[in-house]
Protein backbone atom coordinates (compact mmCIF):
# COMPACT_ATOMS: atom_id res chain seq x y z
CA UNK A 1 0.00 0.00 0.00
CA UNK A 2 2.80 2.43 0.91
CA UNK A 3 4.68 1.57 -2.30
CA UNK A 4 1.67 2.33 -4.49
CA UNK A 5 1.22 5.74 -2.82
CA UNK A 6 4.92 6.47 -3.25
CA UNK A 7 4.76 5.43 -6.91
CA UNK A 8 1.74 7.69 -7.46
CA UNK A 9 3.47 10.67 -5.83
CA UNK A 10 6.62 10.03 -7.87
CA UNK A 11 4.57 9.85 -11.07
CA UNK A 12 2.83 13.15 -10.29
CA UNK A 13 6.16 14.82 -9.46
CA UNK A 14 7.71 13.67 -12.74
CA UNK A 15 4.63 14.73 -14.69
CA UNK A 16 4.55 18.23 -13.24
CA UNK A 17 8.27 18.88 -13.68
CA UNK A 18 8.26 17.50 -17.20
CA UNK A 19 5.55 19.87 -18.35
CA UNK A 20 7.71 23.00 -18.48
CA UNK A 21 7.61 25.60 -21.21
CA UNK A 22 5.10 28.06 -22.50
CA UNK A 23 1.92 26.34 -23.68
CA UNK A 24 0.76 29.41 -25.61
CA UNK A 25 3.93 29.59 -27.71
CA UNK A 26 4.03 25.82 -28.16
CA UNK A 27 0.43 25.89 -29.41
CA UNK A 28 1.24 28.52 -32.04
CA UNK A 29 4.77 27.55 -33.12
CA UNK A 30 4.50 23.76 -33.47
CA UNK A 31 1.50 23.82 -35.86
CA UNK A 32 3.12 26.66 -37.82
CA UNK A 33 6.25 24.53 -38.18
CA UNK A 34 4.30 21.45 -39.31
CA UNK A 35 2.22 23.50 -41.78
CA UNK A 36 5.38 25.03 -43.24
CA UNK A 37 4.34 28.63 -42.63
CA UNK A 38 6.25 31.15 -44.71
CA UNK A 39 8.15 34.25 -43.58
CA UNK A 40 5.44 36.49 -45.02
CA UNK A 41 2.84 34.84 -42.75
CA UNK A 42 4.91 35.60 -39.64
CA UNK A 43 5.57 39.17 -40.76
CA UNK A 44 1.84 39.67 -41.32
CA UNK A 45 0.80 38.07 -38.02
CA UNK A 46 3.66 39.09 -35.70
CA UNK A 47 5.07 42.19 -37.39
CA UNK A 48 8.65 42.86 -38.44
CA UNK A 49 11.26 40.87 -36.50
CA UNK A 50 13.56 42.63 -34.06
CA UNK A 51 16.61 41.08 -35.74
CA UNK A 52 17.48 38.97 -38.80
CA UNK A 53 20.60 36.93 -39.46
CA UNK A 54 21.75 34.60 -42.25
CA UNK A 55 22.14 30.90 -41.54
CA UNK A 56 25.26 28.99 -42.60
CA UNK A 57 23.49 26.57 -44.99
CA UNK A 58 21.02 29.13 -46.33
CA UNK A 59 17.89 30.64 -44.95
CA UNK A 60 17.49 33.13 -42.13
CA UNK A 61 16.97 33.29 -38.40
CA UNK A 62 14.46 35.85 -37.21
CA UNK A 63 14.45 36.99 -33.60
CA UNK A 64 11.53 38.63 -31.84
CA UNK A 65 11.84 40.31 -28.44
CA UNK A 66 8.61 40.72 -26.48
CA UNK A 67 7.67 41.75 -22.97
CA UNK A 68 5.95 38.77 -21.35
CA UNK A 69 4.64 39.86 -17.96
CA UNK A 70 6.88 40.73 -15.08
CA UNK A 71 6.92 41.21 -11.35
CA UNK A 72 7.01 44.02 -8.82
CA UNK A 73 9.49 43.94 -6.00
CA UNK A 74 9.65 45.64 -2.63
CA UNK A 75 10.49 48.20 -1.23
CA UNK A 76 9.51 50.62 -4.02
CA UNK A 77 7.36 48.17 -6.03
CA UNK A 78 9.40 48.71 -9.17
CA UNK A 79 8.18 46.68 -12.12
CA UNK A 80 10.75 44.31 -13.66
CA UNK A 81 9.50 43.01 -17.03
CA UNK A 82 10.31 39.53 -18.32
CA UNK A 83 11.84 39.82 -21.76
CA UNK A 84 10.90 36.96 -24.04
CA UNK A 85 13.19 36.05 -26.95
CA UNK A 86 11.68 34.00 -29.77
CA UNK A 87 13.95 32.64 -32.53
CA UNK A 88 12.53 31.35 -35.80
CA UNK A 89 14.75 29.44 -38.24
CA UNK A 90 13.66 29.52 -41.88
CA UNK A 91 15.00 27.34 -44.68
CA UNK A 92 16.15 28.51 -48.13
CA UNK A 93 12.55 28.71 -49.38
CA UNK A 94 11.51 30.87 -46.42
CA UNK A 95 9.47 28.18 -44.63
CA UNK A 96 9.67 27.73 -40.86
CA UNK A 97 12.11 24.94 -40.05
CA UNK A 98 12.65 25.27 -36.29
CA UNK A 99 11.80 27.57 -33.40
CA UNK A 100 12.94 28.22 -29.86
CA UNK A 101 12.18 30.66 -27.08
CA UNK A 102 13.57 31.72 -23.73
CA UNK A 103 12.48 33.96 -20.90
CA UNK A 104 8.80 33.52 -21.71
Amino acid sequence: MIYSKFALLLFIAILTTGCGGNPYLDASLKPAEMEGKHQSWFEEQWGKPSAKSKRFFGGETWTYFRIAGGKSSAPFWNFAPNECQISLDFDKEGKLEDSSYSGC
